[in-house]
């Protein structure tokens, strides 16, 4: 009877995991930590209705910040929608009278690089500390090896040394997954992160801790320096 029972809560538990896996993978929007011209005109529609706020460190410029996901949620409470804090579709149709942009939806993803890009974005919003290497603070290189190694994949620590690792991929080739690099603060690959497809990666940046930025990002795309591929 004790090992029917195991089983039983076995196969609950693959049930449930499959389900959370199933809305993830049909999830689509903006969220905390994301960046793209669409939001700003989020964040403005949210301020014309009275959710949104302007200050110091709120402004309307196309990054998805705590206070936009507060707003966010606001706005889903007022109009009866579960308060999730991210644009799906549903909400987007509703606050803005059109469809949602297309996007590189997590369902398009390749498998192999689902839990990868899954444990990356509930680390959004993470706070940025050099040496970090743990959810309480990252840098570039410690969220990268954190990400990888709850998935069981070992890679070095620092980003030049992660840049030694696994195949080289030109820039048209890159797919989620892939890690990142670019010349910042030193000559060489000093920055790194973690793809997410459709020019989006995602990194921790020591202004805003971990966050989603663009490969052709005016201050990115000209410190690009290569990426390499470690999920076959």
């Amino acid at each position: 009877m004790f090992i029917l029972h195991r089983k039983i809560a076995a196969i609950l538990i693959l049930v449930l995991l499959l389900s959370v896996s199933t809305v993830y993978a049909g999830e689509a929007g903006y969220r905390q930590g994301d960046r793209a011209p669409e939001i700003k005109n989020i964040q403005l529609r949210l301020k014309q209705l009275g959710y949104y706020r302007e200050s110091k460190n709120e402004r309307l410029d196309g990054y998805f910040s705590a206070g936009t996901t507060v707003a966010v949620k606001k706005y889903q409470r007022n109009k009866k929608l579960k308060e999730t804090g991210v644009v799906d579709a549903k909400t987007y149709r509703l606050l803005m009278g059109r469809d949602l942009p297309g996007q590189d939806k997590p369902g398009t993803l390749p498998e192999k690089a689902k839990p990868v890009i899954t444990t990356a974005r509930k680390l959004l919003g993470a706070p940025y500390r050099f040496g970090g290497e743990t959810p309480t603070g990252f840098d570039c290189s410690g969220l990268v090896q954190y990400v990888f190694g709850k998935n069981g994949k070992r890679l070095p620590r620092m980003a030049d040394e992660q840049f030694k690792t696994g195949s080289a991929v030109e820039l048209k080739k890159l797919e989620p997954g892939d890690l990142v690099f670019f010349s910042t603060y030193e000559p060489g690959a000093s920055h790194c992160g973690i793809y997410l497809g459709e020019q989006q990666f995602i990194h921790a940046s020591s202004s805003r801790g971990v966050m989603v930025s663009r490969l052709d990002d005016v201050y990115w795309k000209p410190r690009y320096v290569g990426a390499r591929r470690v999920l076959y």
